[in-house]
Protein backbone atom coordinates (compact mmCIF):
# COMPACT_ATOMS: atom_id res chain seq x y z
CA UNK A 1 0.00 0.00 0.00
CA UNK A 2 1.57 3.51 -1.46
CA UNK A 3 1.41 5.72 1.72
CA UNK A 4 3.10 9.32 2.19
CA UNK A 5 2.29 10.74 5.18
CA UNK A 6 3.87 13.63 6.52
CA UNK A 7 4.76 15.44 9.62
CA UNK A 8 6.22 18.46 11.16
CA UNK A 9 3.77 21.23 10.82
CA UNK A 10 2.24 23.25 13.90
CA UNK A 11 1.54 26.99 14.90
CA UNK A 12 4.80 29.13 14.99
CA UNK A 13 5.36 32.84 14.99
CA UNK A 14 6.63 34.61 12.44
CA UNK A 15 10.60 34.52 12.09
CA UNK A 16 10.38 30.87 13.58
CA UNK A 17 11.26 27.56 11.75
CA UNK A 18 9.86 24.27 10.82
CA UNK A 19 11.24 20.98 9.55
CA UNK A 20 8.16 19.22 7.89
CA UNK A 21 8.86 15.46 7.19
CA UNK A 22 7.04 13.14 4.96
CA UNK A 23 7.59 9.31 5.08
CA UNK A 24 7.25 7.19 2.08
CA UNK A 25 6.18 3.45 1.50
CA UNK A 26 4.97 0.90 -0.46
CA UNK A 27 6.38 1.87 -3.55
CA UNK A 28 9.95 2.90 -5.26
CA UNK A 29 10.94 6.01 -3.47
CA UNK A 30 13.83 6.38 -4.46
CA UNK A 31 13.52 6.60 -8.60
CA UNK A 32 10.46 9.34 -7.53
CA UNK A 33 11.30 13.00 -8.10
CA UNK A 34 9.90 14.53 -4.75
CA UNK A 35 8.08 17.66 -4.32
CA UNK A 36 6.46 19.97 -1.70
CA UNK A 37 3.09 21.85 -2.44
CA UNK A 38 1.05 23.94 -0.24
CA UNK A 39 -2.20 25.42 0.00
CA UNK A 40 -2.85 28.26 1.80
CA UNK A 41 -6.55 28.66 2.93
CA UNK A 42 -8.66 29.77 0.54
CA UNK A 43 -6.49 29.60 -2.67
CA UNK A 44 -5.02 27.01 -5.10
CA UNK A 45 -2.41 24.34 -4.60
CA UNK A 46 0.84 25.54 -5.14
CA UNK A 47 4.33 24.15 -6.03
CA UNK A 48 6.85 24.89 -3.41
CA UNK A 49 10.38 22.88 -3.49
CA UNK A 50 11.49 19.64 -5.54
CA UNK A 51 14.28 17.02 -5.77
CA UNK A 52 15.20 15.00 -7.98
CA UNK A 53 15.44 11.10 -7.32
CA UNK A 54 19.44 11.23 -6.57
CA UNK A 55 18.87 13.92 -4.45
CA UNK A 56 21.54 15.92 -6.40
CA UNK A 57 19.37 18.66 -7.68
CA UNK A 58 16.80 20.79 -6.08
CA UNK A 59 14.47 24.01 -7.13
CA UNK A 60 12.22 26.20 -5.07
CA UNK A 61 9.07 28.66 -5.97
CA UNK A 62 10.41 31.97 -6.00
CA UNK A 63 8.03 32.71 -2.54
CA UNK A 64 10.07 30.45 -0.39
CA UNK A 65 14.01 30.70 -1.86
CA UNK A 66 16.74 31.53 0.44
CA UNK A 67 14.42 30.14 3.17
CA UNK A 68 13.61 26.89 2.37
CA UNK A 69 15.73 23.39 2.02
CA UNK A 70 14.15 20.27 0.41
CA UNK A 71 16.21 17.33 1.22
CA UNK A 72 15.88 13.43 1.12
CA UNK A 73 17.37 10.14 2.73
CA UNK A 74 16.61 7.16 0.21
CA UNK A 75 17.45 4.76 2.99
CA UNK A 76 15.43 6.12 5.12
CA UNK A 77 12.76 7.15 2.63
CA UNK A 78 12.36 10.08 3.91
CA UNK A 79 11.72 14.04 2.33
CA UNK A 80 12.08 16.76 4.64
CA UNK A 81 11.25 20.62 4.25
CA UNK A 82 13.33 22.75 6.18
CA UNK A 83 11.59 26.25 6.11
CA UNK A 84 13.08 29.15 8.28
CA UNK A 85 12.56 32.82 8.31
CA UNK A 86 8.35 31.88 8.25
CA UNK A 87 6.09 34.62 7.32
CA UNK A 88 2.19 34.71 8.13
CA UNK A 89 1.92 34.14 4.05
CA UNK A 90 3.22 31.07 4.22
CA UNK A 91 0.38 29.33 6.37
CA UNK A 92 -1.18 26.34 4.41
CA UNK A 93 -2.16 22.67 4.09
CA UNK A 94 1.38 21.33 3.08
CA UNK A 95 1.55 18.43 1.01
CA UNK A 96 4.29 15.91 0.05
CA UNK A 97 4.12 14.64 -3.64
CA UNK A 98 6.02 11.91 -5.49
CA UNK A 99 6.18 11.59 -9.28
CA UNK A 100 7.53 9.37 -12.08
CA UNK A 101 6.62 9.47 -15.50
CA UNK A 102 2.77 8.82 -15.43
CA UNK A 103 2.41 7.43 -11.88
CA UNK A 104 2.17 10.16 -8.84
CA UNK A 105 1.23 9.79 -5.00
CA UNK A 106 0.08 12.64 -2.92
CA UNK A 107 0.07 12.46 0.94
CA UNK A 108 -2.76 13.86 3.31
CA UNK A 109 -0.99 17.32 4.25
CA UNK A 110 0.06 18.68 7.38
CA UNK A 111 -0.96 22.30 8.15
CA UNK A 112 1.69 24.81 9.55
CA UNK A 113 0.06 28.25 11.02
CA UNK A 114 2.44 31.65 11.00
CA UNK A 115 0.93 33.81 13.10
CA UNK A 116 1.83 36.26 16.38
Amino acid sequence: QVQLVESGGGSVQPGGSLRLSCAASGFAFSSYIISWFRQPPGKEREWVAGITSDGGRTNYADSVKGRATISRDNVKNMVYLQMNSLKPEDTAVYYCHAARRNDWYWGQGTQVTVSS
